[in-house]
């Protein structure tokens, strides 16, 4: 393998600002800004748009399809079966 060729694999914080939750994980992802974490140490900040503390699925909030009201409309709209 190539050293020069793979791309750095450091400590990076993604910070979810909709749902004002960070963490540190390590990623080949750059960035411009920095932020300084709870040890005290400063490292690069990627801001996401979605992440599980904000996400509909993990947080229980949501959509649930109503497959009663589905079957019900296509009954009214076909009639029912014989």
């Amino acid at each position: 393998m190539q050293q020069d060729k793979q791309p750095d694999y450091r400590p990076v914080v993604f910070r979810d600002r909709s749902a004002g939750y960070a963490f540190l994980t390590r990623s080949t992802a750059t960035s411009e800004q920095s932020i300084e974490w709870d040890d005290g140490n400063t490292y690069p900040v990627i801001d996401v748009e979605i992440s599980s503390e904000s996400h509909p699925y993990f947080t229980g909030k949501a959509r649930s399809v109503d497959p009663e009201g589905r079957i019900a409309r296509f009954e009214r709209r076909y009639g029912e079966g014989d």
